[in-house]
């Protein structure tokens, strides 16, 4: 038989879990080098309120079917619809969102396992063992298969816990001390020469580009996917609220923490770039932009540290330890979107169910690293670029189309008895029925025309 379905035990457990799957890597690599190439501070106005204006109504429709449905993606969207139509567009859309959780955990595996290999890196140096060094931060099919798997194990471990045991007990544990490292970093690099130019940089804004097509898609697209939303994460961490919870307030807080999140790796990302620029690194590509991405957080940075000597070991070890926790925070969410499924359609016991879907993901993990260049950039741009989008819109379209409108006001007042005259319940619903799938809309749309 399935496990017996869990529930958040606190406030602060929800919010620290469902911030932790939203701050993951592309939040912390991602977001600071889009504000460097957008206009600095204007790109980080624009992402605030994009977030508020996209990711907080989109994340509100998932908080709300999720808590409703008390399921998986696959039938919650099957429980809010009426008819046979809605129903099987529900339960296909439902699959869709397990499959692209499974697809973003697979490549993520991969990247995450990079971090874990460069945070030991530090240790084997210090040990002495240079050849072991050389073979963790070098590109290699063996390398990427042992970390990929560790991680994809840590991830397992977590999930076979349960909901308060596991994502809600580490989310309490990984969360604060993924800041606390953070803010350690983000003081220590602003003290270094070069810092004072990034932190400009990144802080004045430049206001004539705030205006640019490009600068607000950018915005636009990092406010949607860094909520992980669209793959059901949301909606199963919804899932699992008690009903007396006040999900508009919620949601805010979830939206909020995020953000600024987000707004403290620039405060650490974009000022160690100059701070490499003042060491004779090159932070600027061919193009003349920043270098972002993989090359930032294992070429440029690591280069830095490698510089600062016996210090930068350290400084090494404690960054790679901030990404290794990024990580993980969202990798669970994303593995207890497929295992809910297993456990409540097909009463598999959540232990087998985690190793289980696990092991499936490793699997396609094995297959991306064996075939690294044709299927790792695809997969990323399939899932994260189109996918995500695609689910986005038809979470919108079920909250507000396919669902009762009087249905989901007393699932919210459940929590919020008073919510029929807030301003929340004046614009939302209308919100997310019209201007939600537009703003989707036009973010896929760039996307296609950009490829």
């Amino acid at each position: 038989m399935g496990s017996t379905r869990g529930q958040f035990s606190s406030k602060s457990g929800f919010i620290l879990a469902a911030s932790g799957s939203a701050v993951g890597l592309g939040n912390i690599w991602g977001f600071p080098t889009n504000a460097a190439e957008n206009g600095g501070g204007a790109f980080v106005l624009i992402y605030f309120i994009l977030a508020f204006c996209l990711a907080y109504p989109a994340l509100m429709a998932e908080l709300i079917i999720g808590r409703h449905a008390k399921s998986n993606m696959a039938n919650a969207l099957q429980k809010i619809s009426n008819g046979k139509t809605s129903k099987k567009i529900g339960k296909l859309t439902g699959f869709y969102g397990i499959a692209t959780a499974t697809l973003i955990l697979s490549f993520y595996g991969i990247v995450a396992g990079w971090m874990l290999a460069y945070l030991i890196e530090p240790l084997s140096t210090a040990s002495g063992f240079i050849p072991a060094s050389d073979w963790l931060t070098e590109f290699s099919t063996s390398r990427n298969l042992l970390f990929s798997a560790l991680f994809i194990l840590l991830t397992i471990i977590v999930i076979r816990a349960g909901v308060e045991q596991g994502i809600e007990k580490w989310s309490c544990r990984l969360m604060p001390s993924m800041l606390l490292l953070m803010a350690a970093l983000i003081i220590y690099v602003a003290l270094q020469e070069g810092a004072s130019e990034g932190l400009r940089l990144y802080l004045v804004p430049d206001f004539s580009q705030i205006s640019d097509p490009k600068l607000i898609a950018s915005a636009l697209g990092q406010a949607f996917f860094s909520l992980s939303l669209g793959v059901g994460t949301m909606l199963i961490y919804g899932s699992y609220l008690s009903p007396n919870e006040n999900l508009p307030t919620m949601g805010t807080v979830v939206t909020l923490v995020d953000s600024s999140i987000a707004f403290l790796a620039g405060l650490l990302v974009i000022p160690a770039l100059f701070v490499a620029q003042k060491q004779g690194l090159i932070i600027y590509s061919e193009t003349g932009h920043l270098i972002a991405g993989p090359d930032l957080i294992f070429q440029t940075l690591p280069s830095l540290f490698q510089g600062m000597g016996i210090a930068g070991l350290f400084i090494s070890f404690i960054f790679f330890s901030l990404m290794s926790i990024a990580a993980l925070t969202s990798s669970i969410s994303m593995l207890e979107v497929p295992v809910s499924y297993a456990i409540e359609n097909h009463n598999l016991h959540r232990h087998k169910a985690a190793w289980l879907i696990g092991g499936i993901t490793f699997a396609i993990s094995t297959l991306i690293i064996m075939n690294f260049d044709s299927l790792f950039g695809l997969v990323i741009t399939l899932t994260t670029e189109y996918n995500q989008p695609i689910l986005g819109l038809m979470m919108c379209i079920f909250a507000t189309w396919v669902w009762h409108r009087d249905q989901i006001l007393n699932e919210i007042r459940r929590g919020h008895p008073q919510v029929e005259v807030s301003l929340f319940w004046k614009v939302w619903p209308g919100y997310v029925r019209y201007c939600c799938p537009l703003l989707i809309l036009i973010m896929l749309a760039q996307t296609i025309i950009n490829h």
